[in-house]
C-alpha cells in the first residue's frame, strides 16, 4: 500500500502544494540572487533547488510512492509553476519568467523537464 491514497485527497493536495511551494521559494531565491549574473549557473542551482525538494516531497510524504505517482507529482508540479508564472504575469501586467526562465532561452526547457522528473529521480521500483 502507498503511503499516498485517494482516500484522503484533499491532504495530498496539500502536502504536494507545500513540497511544491518549497521549491518554487527556492527556485525563485536563486533567479534573484544568480539570475541576470550567469543564466547557465542559475538554471544548474534552480535544478538542484527543484531535485532537493522532490528527495525531501519522496523521502517524507510519499515514501512508497511508485514512479506513475512520481511522475504525476512532477506534472502536476510543472502545471503549479506555469500557472504562477500566468498569475504573476497578469498581476505585474509584464512578463514575469522566474519560475521557469525566460521564453527566448533554450534553457528554460531544461528547468521544464526538472520540473517533471525530479520526483522520479527518487521513486521506489516496487
Amino acid at each position: 500500500m502507498t503511503t499516498i491514497t485517494l482516500r484522503r485527497p484533499i491532504t495530498n493536495i496539500a502536502i504536494l502544494s507545500l513540497f511544491w511551494g518549497g521549491a518554487a521559494a527556492m527556485v525563485i531565491l536563486t533567479d534573484r540572487i544568480v539570475g541576470a549574473g550567469s543564466p547557465g549557473v542559475s538554471t544548474i542551482l534552480k535544478v538542484a533547488a527543484i531535485v532537493v525538494a522532490a528527495f525531501a516531497y519522496m523521502r517524507l510524504a510519499a515514501r512508497e510512492a511508485t514512479l506513475d505517482h512520481a511522475l504525476f507529482s512532477g506534472v502536476i508540479w510543472l502545471l503549479l509553476a506555469i500557472s504562477a508564472e500566468i498569475a504573476m504575469t497578469m498581476l505585474f501586467h509584464r512578463g514575469w519568467y522566474a519560475l521557469l526562465g525566460s521564453p527566448a532561452s533554450a534553457l528554460r526547457n531544461v528547468v521544464m523537464f526538472a520540473w517533471v522528473i525530479a520526483p522520479a529521480l527518487f521513486a521506489r521500483n516496487r
